[in-house]
């Protein structure tokens, strides 16, 4: 599920020429989350690895994410509510 995210992720990639011998790469809807290169195949690959790092820290942080053609790994997120387990003290 996480690859199939990261997949659709890239294929919505931008990449834009920001100057001479410069490219930048980005995912609409993911601020932050930003690759740059000397090629634009170097751009679109630095902002997978990007991507990734991006992705697990935003788990981690509990926060939501954006739903990616049908694909969503949102699976409770803040939302869950933490139940305290019985029979413990």
């Amino acid at each position: 599920m996480i690859a199939g995210y990261i997949q659709k992720a890239m294929a919505s990639a931008v990449v834009e020429k920001i100057g001479e011998g410069e490219y930048a790469a980005s995912v609409p809807g993911f601020v932050g989350a930003l690759g740059f290169g000397k090629t634009r195949k170097e751009a679109k690959d630095e902002l997978r690895d990007v991507f990734e790092e991006w992705l697990v820290a935003t788990l981690r942080a509990d926060d939501e994410l954006p739903e990616m053609d049908g694909v969503s790994l949102n699976f409770g997120g803040k939302r869950w509510q933490k139940q305290p387990v019985g029979g413990l003290t």
